[in-house]
């Protein structure tokens, strides 16, 4: 079992920057990647970015250039960080370990982009 609790989330104006954390704790030894999502409301959800345990990178086209997502094996972290954020950016935002077959999920955090 994992365990992912996120934070970070919040109210930002287009063009402004949030950080998002993603904390895993239980069995993560063999967790293979990680990664964030997001949903909309009445919206699917849908892949943001995601980091294997090597440290490859991988990003929706929406979010290139402006995200950024890495992690601190240490302190079995991952972070997103959002740059140049845009009114379309709003929805809650999950952390991901997949750790395959089972895949977990955190709680999500409200990202709500307004001017």
């Amino acid at each position: 079992q994992v365990q992912l609790v996120e934070s970070g989330g919040g109210l930002v104006q287009p063009g402004g920057s949030l950080r998002l954390s993603c904390a895993a704790s239980g069995s993560i030894f063999y967790i293979n990647a990680m990664g964030w999502y997001r949903q909309a409301p009445g919206k699917r959800r849908e892949l943001v970015a995601t980091i294997t345990r090597s440290g490859t990178t991988n990003y929706a086209d929406s979010v290139k250039g402006r995200f950024t997502i890495s992690r601190d094996n240490a302190k079995n972290t991952v972070y997103l960080q959002m740059n140049s954020l845009k009114l379309d950016d709003t929805a809650v935002y999950y952390c991901n370990a997949d750790q395959r077959p089972a895949v977990y999920w955190g709680q999500g955090t409200q990202v709500t982009v307004s001017s």
